[in-house]
């Protein structure tokens, strides 16, 4: 079913209210003046050298942020300076949310602090990032609370964390406080490494047995890509999730995108502002993406308004 045309002029139109609102969009390279409709519910892009923002809509959306939650998770570890090479115990006993949930890593085996961190971020592990939060100072409630403490001093005042993994529906960020996030993960090299890799080996102990593993985020794989930093994620109410730190053209930027329709449209939202912005030339979003947007966007201002109405009432 094709969308109503007249809705697809809509988008347009509001799009572009949006990008005029950013004269930074308009810096060399030169942007065309035919605009870049995306399928994601919320996205920002940034240019890491000039701190411009080249595209935003929706950028301060409260939304549902699955398994980007796990680049806080890395950030919490390594700030409490614990040993790397420190073999732990896979250990989920803490996390209500963790009780039912499905993993090829075996509860009571062992592996170390690092490959717990590269298997939570490349792969997107959740056994592997709640284990690095039971073994954390204090357990898992002092975790989840060093998690919102460096929320708050990061300045991402539109964000909470209730576990590590991102499964909860209450972990929830927007755009724009992801970018405050990016910016302060890229001051750690190991959790870029540990993002954009491949692939990666474990052995566990206790018992021995080894597991392969792959990133969640195709793109590493391209040779037409640069990626120094990348997690993905999804669950139901979050929808699919992107966040990288990248090269688009001659720029480096750190792109966000949230609450995409369909299995690949996080990836083909980014491909299309990279082509956008190294070339100057649009791609079309799918029609059924499109009407999944609106849908949603109806979602949220409808949760908006009786919100409102809520706080309206003496």
């Amino acid at each position: 079913m094709r969308l109503v045309p007249m809705l697809r002029r809509l988008f347009t139109a509001s799009l572009c209210c949006l990008m005029l609102l950013s004269s930074s969009v308009f810096a060399a390279p030169k942007i065309p003046e035919n605009q870049q409709l995306l399928a994601s519910q919320s996205t920002m892009l940034v240019d890491l050298d000039t701190g411009k923002t080249l595209y935003s809509e929706a950028p301060d959306l409260v939304t549902p942020i699955a398994s980007v939650s796990k680049l806080m998770t890395a950030l919490v570890v390594l700030d409490a300076g614990l040993p790397l090479n420190e073999r732990i115990r896979v250990d989920v006993s803490q996390s209500p949310i963790m009780q039912n949930v499905i993993s090829r890593i075996r509860i009571g085996s062992t592996l170390t602090r690092k490959e717990a961190l590269a298997l939570s971020l490349m792969a997107s592990e959740n056994r592997a990032a709640t284990t690095l939060a039971h073994h954390y100072p204090g357990g898992f409630t002092a975790f989840v609370a060093a998690m919102n403490a460096k929320a708050k001093a990061l300045g991402m005042n539109n964000s909470h964390f209730e576990e590590p993994t991102g499964l909860s529906s209450h972990n929830v960020s927007t755009a724009a406080d992801l970018i405050k996030l990016v910016l302060a993960v890229r001051k750690y090299p190991l959790i870029g490494k540990l993002s954009s890799a491949k692939n990666r080996s474990v052995t566990f102990h206790r018992p021995r047995y080894s597991l392969a593993f792959y990133n969640t985020n195709p793109l590493v794989n391209r040779k037409s890509w640069h990626i120094e930093l990348t997690k993905t994620g999804y669950t139901d109410d979050a929808g699919h999730c992107l966040v990288m730190l990248t090269k688009m053209g001659h720029r480096h930027v750190a792109f966000v995108a949230l609450d995409s329709y369909g299995k690949y449209t996080h990836i083909a939202d980014a491909t299309r502002l990279k082509k956008w912005i190294t070339t100057g030339k649009s791609s079309p979003v799918p029609d059924e993406a499109l009407a999944y947007k609106l849908k949603k966007r109806a979602e949220h201002e409808q949760l908006s308004a009786q919100q409102e109405n809520l706080l309206a009432v003496p």
